[in-house]
């Protein structure tokens, strides 16, 4: 069996990819170059790819610099320092518009090419709830339209299916399951907004809710934060 797997260097697809594994996939890893300010995160995803063993790393540039409207691609400054209560209401402005649909299009097309017929995304709905693109709904959806609009979809070579194992886990819980899986985390990078070093800063939103997640897990933390 062959599947994708969408791999941005972070925990969660990291432990996406370590799941994909576990469950006997060859994986092969396709991480998106899409002009965002944490592009740092690439080096970790060659990195985590090496190290899980992947059959092939594919790494597609596509500026999203060009449209913006995200703090993640536009002169947009990272929110530092909010508050679970602030995190947990509306769509935050670390939102790509689209990101998701346009990587899982990357990565079903990829899947056509290589002859796979399932693709693994890290996404979770628990601890960044304002995202719509991580709703299983938007999940479902985009599986329908895979079986829709490919080749492989309409000629009956087989059924496409879009894999979320961490869809409904705390941080927590994520970290927990890739510990078992054998994850190294210190190979992950998670920020909004690293150094020039690749150090985190520790104090977006995502480095919050990591943070977070070791201490519930009760795993050391291995981030290499910028206030260290």
């Amino acid at each position: 069996m062959k599947a994708v797997v969408l791999l941005s260097g972070g925990l969660d697809s990291t432990t996406a990819l370590a799941v994909a594994r576990s469950k006997g996939f060859k994986c092969y890893a396709l991480s998106v170059d899409y002009g965002q300010r944490h592009r740092v995160e690439l080096d970790r995803a060659t990195t985590v790819a090496k190290a899980l063993g992947v059959i092939e790393h594919r790494v597609v540039k596509l500026d999203l610099r060009q449209i913006g409207g995200s703090a993640l691609t536009a002169e947009i400054a990272v929110p530092k320092d909010r508050s679970a209560n602030d995190m947990s209401h509306g769509v935050p402005v670390t939102y790509v518009p689209a990101r998701n649909t346009i990587l899982l299009g990357l990565a079903l097309g990829y899947a056509e090419v290589v002859c796979a017929f399932d693709i693994f995304i890290g996404a979770n709905v628990l601890d960044y709830s304002g995202y719509p693109d991580c709703r299983p709904e938007f999940l479902s959806a985009f599986e329908s339209l895979a079986n829709l609009a490919t080749k492989a979809g309409t000629e009956g070579a087989g059924r496409f299916h879009v894999h979320s194992p961490l869809l409904k886990m705390t941080k927590a819980e994520i970290i927990q399951e890739g510990v078992r899986l054998g994850v190294d985390y210190a190979l992950t990078l998670s920020c909004y907004d690293p150094d020039a070093t690749g150090r985190a800063c520790g104090r977006c939103d995502s480095c919050t809710l990591r943070k977070k997640g070791f201490a519930e897990a009760g795993v050391p933390d291995p981030t290499v934060y910028q206030s260290e």
